[in-house]
């Protein structure tokens, strides 16, 4: 699957890092606030591109009245007891924003989209359990700010459509390879997965929702290796005793990620578009190893040489001919005696007439 080319203001899903931090808050301002202090300075530490993501809900309409007493239902449970208002959300936002991060919201219902615009979101997430919610991914689409989707567990075709509605747009779209069990053990990431998404969707950013518990320094490794370039976790704080989900990191962890990714970024070096451009630390590593050619016995002027003539052997010397050059049925220009190199000055060669060709033969070696 194509598309003609990638939506402006897709640039900002490069190199990206998306802190979750969900419902972390507790429905406590201040708790919140401390995440958003703890978290943006690792963000600056490291210098890397970082947003932080709430999660928007209209509570009194996203939970059917009839089912708010539910305290057996976790996730009602949890909505009640976390939410904030709007005015404590704005707090956040700003607090996010002020401490030099991207803010950023997963809004679940209509009304949420439309905090997002009121509250100047930067960015929209749209969670897996919502890619084929098509009444919230219209009402997001109107915002035409840049959203990034995890894929879960969806259909491919979820996914098909939701890149074509889009791109259609022009709305920037990136698409994180995501496996929605909190948490992640590492055998169950299928971090494969990229490789297909990079493939099937050449001009979308595509990333790496991560909730394993174990390792995530080497996942972001591979992902990066692959080609994910906007990465996402959960996070969390643990000053006042309260228990933290296995698949959340805390800010040491985070800086352990970031630094992983950093190295992974050091390792792979440029972009794999092109052939890279070896440094010259490094041919002169190989130019130490290359042989240069010798005579086999002593040579006269005007000698055409073959292979009876001549020999291979390390070291190459400086101005030497090496089997890279040798063509044999060169002229030697003057005597040459056993064992002594042949020099590109000895020959009569296409090499020997390029002057800047010569001066590279002259620089390597010993």
């Amino acid at each position: 699957m194509s598309h003609s080319q990638a939506s402006p203001g897709a640039e900002i899903f490069e190199h990206l890092f998306v802190l979750e931090l969900a419902n972390n808050h507790q429905g406590r301002i201040e708790r919140g606030l401390r995440i958003v202090r703890d978290f943006s300075r690792i963000v600056r530490f490291n210098n890397v591109k970082a947003a932080i993501k709430l999660q928007f809900r209209d509570v009194d309409a996203f939970i059917h009245r009839d089912f708010r007493e539910r305290a057996d239902i976790r996730y009602i449970k949890r909505t009640l007891d976390t939410r904030l208002s709007k005015r404590e959300y704005a707090t956040l936002i700003n607090a996010i924003r002020q401490a030099g991060c991207i803010t950023m919201a997963t809004p679940f219902d209509e009304v949420s989209v439309e905090l997002c615009v009121e509250l100047g979101v930067e960015l929209i997430k749209i969670a897996s359990s919502d890619i084929n919610d098509w009444i919230l991914i219209e009402k997001i689409a109107t915002t035409k700010k840049p959203v990034i989707v995890s894929t879960g567990g969806s259909s491919l075709k979820d996914i098909d459509d939701l890149v074509k509605f889009f791109d259609r747009r022009g709305i920037p779209l990136a698409i994180n390879h995501c496996v929605s069990l909190y948490p992640s053990e590492d055998q169950e990431i299928e971090l494969n997965q990229i490789d297909f998404l990079r493939r099937r969707y050449p001009h979308n950013v595509i990333g790496f929702s991560t909730h394993e518990q174990r390792d995530w320094q080497t996942s972001i490794a591979i992902a990066y290796a692959k080609g994910a370039r906007t990465f996402e976790r959960h996070i969390d704080i643990a000053p006042d005793g309260l228990p933290v989900a296995a698949y959340c990191s805390l800010p040491h962890q985070i800086d352990q990620w970031f630094k992983a990714h950093q190295k992974a970024a050091e390792m792979c070096g440029a972009p794999g578009t092109q052939k890279r451009i070896p440094p010259s630390r490094e041919n002169q590593y190989l130019d130490a190893l290359v042989r240069g050619v010798y005579a086999r016995h002593d040579l006269g002027k005007g000698h055409a040489l073959c292979d009876a003539d001549i020999y291979l052997a390390i070291p190459l010397q400086k101005g030497q001919i090496s089997c890279r050059e040798l063509m044999r049925g060169e002229l030697l220009l003057c005597d040459v005696a056993a064992d002594g190199p042949i020099m590109i000055d000895m020959i009569d060669s296409p090499y020997a007439e390029n002057e800047q060709l010569k001066a590279l033969i002259y620089q390597r070696g010993l």
